[in-house]
């Protein structure tokens, strides 16, 4: 089939068993090669890299896999989700990156994460990096202090989707194109009720590796850090601390970029990250 205007991108549902309760993840492919595994930011789900999955410049030669976690996207929370509250560890994240990466048989892959995904890529290395080609982590820190109330993104009188997308718009570069901005935002106002504030236990709480950035050891793993200037949750002093805190770790500052840089520019996202991933495959 060779239809005009069809993307070159294919979609499907794996089942996963993550730490004893069944999930259907929703997963997304395109391109061959080495593998390249996404992973979106907190709220939010694998629609952020449209860009890189279209991009043949990065199709050619990887095969960009993503996916969405429990409760996001177009994967359905686990049975029974009714009766707890969503938060997310750091444990139940890693779980659930190995967990899909074993069920799809996906072998040593490039992972490149953003925001949530770039402080689990941390955790990734820490405690698994034999399972990795290399880590790319986009608004990576070891940390970020609490810069507003996170009971106003699930409560009952405010609209969820609204004030999450609210939240984060400022996050964005102010050159970003009105129609990549606001496909960003649009992925926030459909999140599930309490996902974004079940994300951000990790982000902002559980999450925290600032006693333990420094051991992670990039002679056995890689790992990049590419932070765009535009961002107060990661900002790029936040990155330079923690390359500092990480003998080899590789930092590059995106001049105009925000915190979603990915799908906030993807033309120019993808111009930062086209010489990192030459640099993986030499």
């Amino acid at each position: 089939m060779n239809r005009q205007g069809i993307e070159p991108i294919r979609g499907g549902y794996v089942n996963v068993d993550i730490q004893g309760r069944r999930n259907r993840i929703y997963f997304e492919t395109a391109g061959q090669g080495q593998p390249l595994l996404c992973l979106h930011t907190a709220g939010s789900d694998s629609r952020q890299y449209r860009g890189i999955m279209n991009c043949a410049q990065i199709t050619e030669r990887f095969e960009v896999i993503c996916f969405d976690l429990p409760y996001h996207g177009k994967s359905s929370p686990p049975e029974g989700w009714e009766k707890h509250e969503y938060q997310l560890s750091s444990q139940l994240y890693l779980d659930s990156i190995l967990g899909v990466m074993d069920a799809l048989e996906i072998r040593d892959p490039v992972a490149m994460g953003c925001s949530i995904g770039g402080r689990v890529v941390l955790h990734l290395a820490l405690r698994a990096p034999e399972r990795f080609k290399a880590l790319i982590g986009l608004q990576s820190g070891a940390h970020v202090a609490p810069y507003y109330n996170l009971e106003w993104l699930h409560r009952p009188d405010v609209h969820g989707g609204e004030v999450c997308a609210g939240i984060v718009s400022g996050l964005i570069g102010p050159h970003a194109k009105d129609a990549d901005r606001w496909e960003t935002l649009w992925h926030y106002m459909q999140s599930g009720p309490g996902v974004f504030k079940g994300d951000l236990h990790f982000y902002k709480a559980e999450g925290d590796l600032r006693e333990l950035a420094s051991r992670i050891d990039t002679a056995r793993c890689p790992l990049y850090l590419l932070t765009g200037e535009y961002d107060y949750s990661c900002t790029p002093d936040d990155s330079r601390a923690l390359a500092r805190d990480i003998a080899g770790a590789q930092l590059a500052i995106m001049p105009g970029l925000g915190h979603f840089p990915m799908s906030e520019a993807p033309a120019d996202f993808i111009a930062h990250l086209l010489p990192v991933l030459a640099q993986i495959q030499a």
